[in-house]
């Protein structure tokens, strides 16, 4: 019986040391370094983080207008003879746009022409009768004796009349105010018009402006002679340059303040298009990075350096965007390699491999 109870105990000691002996075995922690060299390295494209001016842009939208635009009228009333301009068709200042019927004014300068005449006769016929003038006229001084002669004679009266006449002769040829292109012609060849009837507008196309409404959070930013870009709307057709000639000093009800931009040339633009502006405001001494540098993580912006072949999280705090760089005002200094490719699901301190062109 002893020996019967030997061996069934001495199975159970064998079981009881295996078991003891196996969590040591499995304890056994695998070393880290062992287990990074076995991921495969993320290859990354860097940039570089550099204090430099920044260019911060503004974006507004709003139509184009012509710097000069004056409207034609007629200043004489009479038939149009004649329209010697079209719609579109550019014209030097002092061109002819259309031509008034002269009848009426020629007949006014002439019968003006007579009575100068008729006052010229009576004033030299005064003047050969000053001997038996009467005391009044004999204190004046010779200038003002001429004047009263030419006054009593209506010499003077028919030399305004005659510059009047002339100027109405001249309004019969209806003239470009301007240098421009013509716009808007509301009249045809023949027709009865009256003084104060609107013949065209004449827009100087090749100096154009655009009014923009910038937020009032941003128009710190805006000084004149800033430099912008100025797109249309469509999407279609190349940009101009131009620059930030005014700001209006007051705030509308919307937050807004209105900037005008002078465009250097027309391109495709015309007055009434709708247009994009992009306002260039340097910055100066500013740390930036690549756009494709910043990454978020939990809604945390987080830039990835690199040290020892290992990406390095980094938080920082982002100031303004271009759209090409972005501010960095806390987080990084300057000089730094920051990682700019496969960043999106970088862990730190993962192993990453410079790719090189």
């Amino acid at each position: 019986m002893k020996k019967a109870t030997l061996i069934f105990v001495i199975p159970m000691i064998l079981g009881q040391l295996i078991s003891c002996t196996e969590p040591e075995a499995e304890s056994q922690e695998v070393p880290m370094e062992n287990f990074r060299d076995e991921v495969k390295a993320t290859t990354v494209r860097v940039g570089q983080s550099e204090t430099k001016s920044f260019d911060y842009l503004i974006n507004a939208t709003g139509k184009i207008e012509a710097a000069n635009e004056v409207m034609v009228i007629v200043e004489r009333p009479g038939y149009l003879l004649d329209v010697v301009v079209q719609e579109g068709q550019q014209v030097a200042e002092g061109d002819l746009i259309a031509r008034l019927d002269k009848t009426e004014s020629q007949m006014e300068w002439n019968r003006a022409q007579v009575d100068l005449r008729s006052a010229t006769a009576e004033y030299q016929s005064r003047r050969i009768a000053a001997d038996v003038e009467t005391y009044l006229l004999d204190s004046l001084g010779n200038s003002e004796r001429d004047e009263f002669w030419k006054a009593s004679s209506g010499l003077l009266a028919a030399e305004i009349a005659v510059k009047e006449a002339e100027r109405n002769l001249e309004k019969t040829d209806i003239k470009a105010p301007i240098s421009g292109a013509i716009a808007d012609l509301q009249l045809k060849k023949g027709s009865l018009v009256n003084a104060g009837d609107e013949v065209c507008l004449v827009l100087s196309t090749g100096l154009l402006e655009m009014k923009v409404k910038v937020l009032e959070s941003d128009i710190g930013f805006v000084d004149k002679g800033h430099s912008a870009e100025v797109y249309p709307v469509s999407g279609t057709g190349v940009g101009i340059t131009g620059k930030v000639s005014s700001i209006n000093p007051r705030v509308d009800e919307n937050g807004l303040v209105q900037v005008t931009l002078t465009l250097n040339q027309s391109g495709r633009l015309l007055p009434g298009m709708n247009a994009r502006a992009v306002i260039r405001s340097p910055q100066n001494n500013s740390l930036v990075v690549p756009k494709e540098a910043v990454v978020y993580r939990s809604g945390r912006p987080v830039v990835f350096t690199i040290d020892n072949n290992e990406a390095i999280w980094n938080y920082v705090e982002v100031g303004k965007d271009n759209g090409r760089e972005m501010e960095i005002l806390d987080g990084l200094v300057a000089s730094q390699q920051v990682i700019i490719s496969n960043n999106v699901q970088l862990a730190h301190q993962a192993p990453v491999q410079v790719l090189t062109e």
